[in-house]
């Protein structure tokens, strides 16, 4: 989901800030200091900020470290992980290194220390960490990202129950443990749910909270109960993208979903049906989806790897009956932006039923947990994303206007006008800038739409709307008065 809404958040900041000093003030400071004073002065720099990276405006951001090494650098999501090109510069006569550096003001990044050219340690000063492959992460948060709420445990909300089982794959040789996700409702009725496979399956429960996203999700009525699939890689490239892949696919669809269809009330129609991966996951989701739409009707590759063979087949071969979300981060690995960003006119030009995204973010699990969430919205909606669109001509202009009833209690309905086709954002926040709900998150069509939000469960107050387009953004502040 794209957290966008941080004004209230960034004037905190720029205020704090500002209140203090430049980072090149305190710079010339210390230069312009004798060597005498010159420690003292760091550490009041140091004492008065004690979160960093520092930021000085929604933009820049400068990394500190303050040790008595021969090399500091930084090394993340920005420079592919290298040691060597982000280096930092030693204050003269002091142990104070920093670096200056220009992201967009919504980018979340990965990043480690590096000491000495070989000591990879965690940003002592930074309180923010993301875990990741191998092991945790330092986490640059610019002032406009705004944390992905379903990520966390909420222990206020209903939570579904992972079962475990162990299969074993003549064909490929290996067991694996396959744990089931049955959403919280799954036990109190006889429904039938849509279901969605996930490779690097433990690796997004363990990295990517995908059983809070889901009950976040499914508490919240934004998409609707699901039954969720997780299949871990036990031997990953061959699998995903190599020698086993055709074994490794006749395993998911002949063993692994034959088993639950059979342990589980699941619907059989494909666009019930899903299957999402990350890097060489989204490669092998991307396969399943082409070699077996019979049986995944939606897919989701995140940051994905994508074959050349699958880029020619979806450019030559008949249309499939497919859904697709697929994003990548800007600071992605540099060989898979291209990819994924050359799929695109492939799915445009065969009209493909398809929503794409790029975040300012890297290759990592802070990444892709932070939007599933929009992939699942998108294939199984639930009744908190329903809108309805009004008879009458196209709009020209760009509009949400003002909710009513207002004051509310606790619903209030939203009419909103879209003059071109593209990705639309209807999402309500409180005062201190948290977002409180999502109601809308997809592309439309140019026309006049509605929608409701019910409030109950959120206190008295007021509340701001936001619908943002591409670059067009209208606010709206409403009050909920119980």
């Amino acid at each position: 989901m794209k957290k966008t809404f941080f004004v209230l958040s960034t004037i905190i900041l720029f205020t704090t800030v500002l209140s203090a000093q430049s980072f090149q003030t305190f710079v010339t400071r210390v230069l312009n200091a004798p060597d005498t004073a010159k420690t003292r002065i760091v550490d009041s720099f140091m004492t008065a900020n004690t979160k960093l990276p520092y930021f000085e405006n929604d933009t820049t951001v400068y990394f500190i470290y303050r040790g008595n090494m021969t090399s500091v650098s930084v090394a993340g999501d920005a420079n592919e992980w290298s040691a060597y090109t982000m280096t930092m510069t030693k204050l003269p006569s002091t142990t104070l290194w920093y670096m200056k550096r220009n992201y967009p003001s919504d980018s979340r990044l990965d990043y480690k220390i590096v000491t000495n050219g070989a000591n990879w340690i965690l940003d002592p000063k930074n309180p923010y960490q993301c875990s990741g492959g191998y092991g945790p992460n330092s986490e640059l948060r610019m002032p406009g990202y705004v944390p992905a709420p379903e990520i966390d445990y909420s222990a206020s909300i209903a939570h579904g129950t992972l079962k475990d089982t162990t299969m074993f794959s003549a064909g490929l040789n290996s067991s694996r443990l396959i744990r089931v996700y049955t959403p919280p409702t799954y036990s109190s009725t006889n429904d039938s749910f849509p279901v969605v496979l996930v490779h690097d399956g433990i690796d997004y429960l363990t990295l990517g909270k995908a059983n809070n996203v889901l009950d976040f999700l499914i508490a919240n009525n934004r998409i609707r109960p699901i039954i969720a699939v997780f299949v871990p890689a036990v031997d990953r490239t061959p699998e995903y993208a190599g020698g086993k892949i055709v074994t490794f696919s006749n395993f998911i669809v002949n063993e692994v979903m034959a088993y639950v269809d059979t342990r589980f009330r699941t619907m059989k129609d494909p666009h019930y049906r899903a299957v999402m991966g990350a890097s060489y996951g989204g490669n092998i989701s991307l396969y399943m989806a082409a070699n077996y739409p019979h049986v995944f009707g939606n897919v989701a590759p995140q940051s994905s790897y994508i074959d050349a063979t699958l880029s020619s087949g979806f450019q030559n071969n008949p249309k499939l009956d497919l859904k697709l979300y697929l994003d990548i981060g800007t600071y992605d690995i540099g060989s898979l932006i291209p990819m994924v960003r050359n799929f695109i006119p492939i799915l445009q030009s065969k009209g493909y039923d398809y929503l794409y995204r790029e975040f300012h973010e890297g290759h990592s699990w802070g990444n892709w947990r932070a939007h599933m969430d929009i992939a699942l919205e998108y294939f199984f909606p639930g009744t908190a994303l329903e809108v309805h669109e009004e008879n009458g001509p196209i709009p020209t202009t760009f509009e949400l206007q003002q909710n009513y009833p207002n004051p509310f209690n606790p619903t209030t309905n939203f009419r909103f006008k879209i003059s071109d086709f593209g990705f639309v954002s209807l999402r309500i926040y409180n005062v201190v800038g948290q977002e409180v709900a999502t109601l809308v998150n997809k592309e439309f069509h140019p026309g006049t739409y509605t929608t409701t939000w019910d409030a109950s469960g959120q206190p008295s107050g007021i509340y701001i709307i936001r619908l943002e387009q591409g670059n067009e953004v209208q606010v709206q502040k409403m009050v909920l008065m119980r």
